[in-house]
């Protein structure tokens, strides 16, 4: 490890890696989360109906992914965009999960909004825009639930695992973090995924790491390539956007993948995933399908 990052990440006592504490591994029901299993978080960036949501988790279900994503409550630059289905979201969330078998992984924005939102969702989401809204976090370490720290848009990774000690330190260890891409002077892409940043992370943290390659490219044409490096750099899991129709999106359908789209990530995965396992010391022979989840 670089000896600066000893001093300048071990003051985050509660998330830091040490020899006692090595890797947190989250538990979703059967999945782990920072285990050996590469989880694959996927869905609508908004949900906008029961048959858009229902025929997104069929679709990705058979694709190999575990956990539904949706956005219930929608944090929106614009007014004028679509906000989200607030309750009526978080309703067919619960719909999906009990017709799939999905976990479900939605995002909350207020401190005033946990208790509801812990009822329906098995990860709690703080998105970019909430990573340093400490109220929220607080309340987060009393929720119950995982929660899912996505990097702020300009955060350094120190401040990242600033805001991840936050919800450790009011009574809540089970945190995935999440690298998503941050605003540079690039205007090619939408953010800059650091990849970089997943095996610093590692390196100096116990808590499992996941990327979100759709943020990041702001593209669906350069999601798949870049769900690929987060594989090759051994990240946990990803958290990508599937729309049965991305051109009529309310929410960042440019960066959606289609159905197909995403059966064909997933089968390019599989021998990078692979890879993954036996460089972890799992053996070829036990590698399957499940072991894409």
């Amino acid at each position: 490890m670089n000896p600066h990052w000893n001093g300048q990440f071990s003051c985050f006592n509660l998330v830091a890696k040490t020899d006692e504490k090595v890797r947190t591994v989250v538990q979703v029901g059967d999945l782990c989360i920072g285990g050996d299993q590469f989880v694959v978080m996927a869905g609508p960036c908004a949900v906008e109906s029961e048959q858009q949501l229902i025929t997104t988790a069929e679709a990705i279900a058979a694709a190999g992914a575990r956990i539904l994503r949706g956005g219930a409550f929608k944090p929106r630059s614009s007014p004028y965009s679509f906000q989200g289905l607030g309750l009526v979201g978080l309703k067919l969330l619960d719909k999906a999960r009990r017709a799939t078998g999905l976990a479900i992984v939605t995002e909350v924005m207020s401190p005033e909004d946990v208790g509801l939102i812990a009822e329906y969702a098995d990860i709690m989401q703080v998105g970019t825009r909430s990573m340093q809204n400490y109220a929220l976090l607080e309340a987060l370490g009393k929720c119950g639930r995982p929660v899912l720290l996505k990097r702020g848009m300009t955060s350094t990774l120190e401040e990242v695992l600033e805001s991840a000690q936050v919800i450790a330190m009011n009574g809540n260890s089970e945190i995935i973090l999440c690298e998503r891409g941050i605003r540079t002077f690039e205007t090619a892409t939408r953010n800059t995924l650091d990849i970089a940043a997943v095996p610093v992370l590692k390196a100096v943290s116990h808590l499992p790491v996941i990327v979100d390659p759709s943020h990041a490219a702001g593209l669906r044409s350069l999601v798949p390539v870049l769900a690929r490096a987060a594989v090759v750099v051994d990240a946990d899991g990803l958290l990508v956007e599937v729309h049965p129709c991305p051109d009529k999106a309310l929410s960042d359908g440019v960066q959606s993948l289609t159905f197909t789209d995403f059966q064909e990530m997933m089968d390019d995965l599989r021998p990078y995933i692979a890879m993954r396992s036996c460089a972890r010391g799992v053996r070829p022979h036990l590698l399957s399908r499940v072991e894409v989840t």
